[in-house]
C-alpha cells in the first residue's frame, strides 16, 4: 500500500527524500531582541506603579497608627512606596517640595521647621534651618520615625509646620491638631 498522507507532505519535491530540520550551530552567535526587554521593562514599571497605587490607597484609607503598624510589619514597602512616589513626581511639571524649599530659603534662618511625612528628608537636606523630619519609617538617622498625630517634639517648638503631599489617612485632622500643638504663636502651617 502507498505512503501515508502525512509522510507525503514532508517529502522534498526534488528528490523525494524527507527534509531534515536545520538546527542552528552551537557556535552560532545569538542575538538578543530589544523588544522583549523593553516589554519586560514596561511590565515591571506597570507592576511597580500598581504596587505604589495599592500602598497609596492603603495610606488614604487607614489611620496613622494603622499605617505605622503596616510599615513596621513590612518595612520594605516604605521603599516601594517612595520609589513609586518619585516616579509619579517625575512626570509633574513642578514638584511641590521644591516650591516649599524655595519659600523656606527666603525666610529667616532662625525658623525651626517640622516636616510631617518628610519621605527622604529633602527639605532638611536643602535648607540651612533646623528641620525636624518626621515620617512613619526612618531609613535616615536624621528622620524621626513616628505617627504624625503623636510626635516626640515639645509644644510651641517650631515656627513652620509642613505637610507636603502627606495629609493622608482617615484621621488627618489629628495631624493638623498635632502641628498646631507644635507651632509657636504666629507660626506658619
Amino acid at each position: 500500500m502507498g505512503e501515508s498522507k502525512k509522510r507525503k507532505r514532508h517529502r522534498n519535491k526534488r528528490g523525494g527524500k524527507e527534509e531534515q530540520p536545520v538546527l542552528p550551530s552551537p557556535c552560532a552567535k545569538r542575538t538578543k531582541l530589544k523588544e522583549p526587554s523593553s516589554f519586560l521593562q514596561k511590565m515591571r514599571a506597570r507592576l511597580s506603579g500598581g504596587h505604589f497605587r495599592m500602598i497609596n490607597e492603603k495610606l488614604y484609607t487607614c489611620t496613622g497608627e494603622e499605617a505605622l503598624d503596616y510599615f513596621k510589619e513590612e518595612p520594605s514597602l516604605f521603599d516601594v512606596y517612595h520609589t513609586g512616589y518619585k516616579t509619579q513626581m517625575s512626570n509633574w511639571p513642578e514638584q511641590p517640595v521644591n516650591v516649599i524649599i524655595k519659600w523656606l530659603k527666603k525666610q529667616s534662618l532662625s525658623f525651626v521647621v517640622a516636616d510631617f511625612g518628610c519621605g527622604e528628608a529633602l527639605i532638611a537636606k536643602s535648607v540651612k534651618n533646623e528641620v525636624f523630619s518626621l515620617d512613619l519609617v526612618s531609613n535616615d538617622p536624621n528622620v524621626i520615625a513616628c505617627n504624625m498625630e503623636n510626635t516626640p517634639l515639645d509644644s510651641s517648638s517650631v515656627d513652620v509646620a509642613i505637610f507636603c503631599l502627606s495629609l493622608m489617612g482617615t484621621n488627618y485632622q489629628s495631624y493638623l491638631e498635632e502641628s498646631y500643638r507644635l507651632l509657636k504663636p504666629g507660626g506658619w502651617l
